[in-house]
């Protein structure tokens, strides 16, 4: 599944594209810097109904989702994310379909500026009610004490590394020696693939050469051969895979982890204590939009549309969506499991402490906000 996009390039003038993928990388990075802008549910056209989800395969899932929604008022919500992920677009999903309306929520969305401690500060303080963001630039952080509780992964896939077809790099563990472009050293991306070379018997903090590169000059870093491999993310990753000058090496989706989350779902604390059915209801309006974009990519991607750089056609947008993983969204024990499973590796690569217990972590910050419905 990780290389199905390779028998899809299409053949680009390579600087051009270069061009464009970097202009949406800096599109992106201004995206994340601008002050926090808010989106709410009353922006977007709503259906006369929510449309039906095939639930054959997850009967469990429909249960949950035909119980009773909230009563009164709808109750309003913030919900933070990164406009510019195309891995979330769920989110607009859940607005342009009904899905936060058919739980009687009305919730804003804000393109959060600022870094990850930052969000989750203001997720755990009120600011935010919610927010989705990756596991492995997230647990650190919680590790720390946020009162923000995980209640369900929402996807797989969108990591990938990238280098030039004739670079000699063709699998992970070419990357002993190299020097790795980054866009951010303490990224869910340089995590990730630093577990999997841990995994392999290499060191990723003394045997690769990290450095980070904004996006804008990523391009003439490669140009001068300063970088012989980079890790991006779709949608600059799938963008800069339509060039026929580059391959794919490696993704988040090989080997044992496309069948785990990748994204998750963080809610306020005193939120779950105070108003569990609340925090069952946004939860279960992200899983019910998940699935929906699982099972209507097209839609999905137009959804997110508003959202993408100008460089990704609506084309590109939809082969995205079908990639990644939504139809993978675990909750309860499983999401537990996973998260304890991630903050093992982390203590491989030396961003967990050795001494932390994972069980008792994993236990501290999930919920299960649909126990008893």
């Amino acid at each position: 599944m990780s290389h199905d996009i390779r028998r899809n390039k299409v053949l680009l003038d390579r600087r051009a594209l270069l061009r464009a993928g970097a202009a949406a990388a800096a599109a992106a990075a201004a995206a994340v810097a601008a002050p926090i802008s808010v989106f709410g549910a009353q922006a977007f056209p709503l259906g006369a109904a929510t449309p039906a989800i095939d639930f054959s395969e997850f009967p469990i899932c429909k249960t949950s989702s035909d119980a009773p929604a909230l009563t009164g008022a709808p109750r309003k919500l913030k919900l933070s994310w990164n406009a510019g992920a195309v891995c979330l677009a769920p989110l607009p999903v859940a607005i342009d379909h009904g899905f936060f309306q058919k739980q009687n929520l009305d919730v804003e969305l804000v393109n959060y500026s600022g870094s990850t401690d930052q969000l989750l500060e203001a997720i755990a303080t009120g600011k935010t009610d919610a927010g989705l963001g990756m596991a492995l630039r997230w647990l650190k952080p919680l590790e720390q004490g946020f009162d923000v509780k995980i209640a369900a992964g929402t996807h797989g896939g969108c990591m990938r590394v990238l280098s030039r077809v004739n670079s000699g790099v063709d699998k992970l563990a070419d990357l002993k020696g190299k020097v790795v472009a980054v866009g951010d050293l303490a990224g869910p991306d340089k995590n990730f693939f630093s577990i999997q070379l841990a995994k392999q018997g290499i060191d990723p903090n003394k045997d690769v050469d990290w450095r980070a590169y904004p996006g804008n000059l990523l391009q003439l870093a490669i140009e001068k051969g300063e970088v012989q491999v980079f890790l991006a993310s779709d949608p600059i990753a799938y963008l800069w895979l339509k060039d026929s000058t580059y391959k794919e090496v490696a993704s988040n989706l090989d080997g044992e982890y496309k069948d785990k989350t990748c994204c998750i779902v963080g809610l306020r604390g005193s939120l779950v204590r105070e108003e569990p059915l609340v925090a069952r209801a946004i939860t279960q309006a992200l899983l019910d939009a998940a699935m929906f974009t699982a099972q209507n990519p097209d839609k999905a991607a137009a959804s997110f549309q508003p959202y993408a750089p100008k460089a990704a056609s609506l084309d590109d947008l939809q082969a995205m969506v079908r990639y990644h993983t939504h139809h993978h969204h675990p909750v309860g024990g499983v999401l537990k499991q996973e998260l304890k499973a991630y903050a093992d590796d982390l203590k491989l690569v030396s961003v967990f402490k050795p001494s932390t217990d994972t069980a008792k972590f994993a236990e501290r910050i999930y919920v299960d906000v649909f126990r008893g419905v």
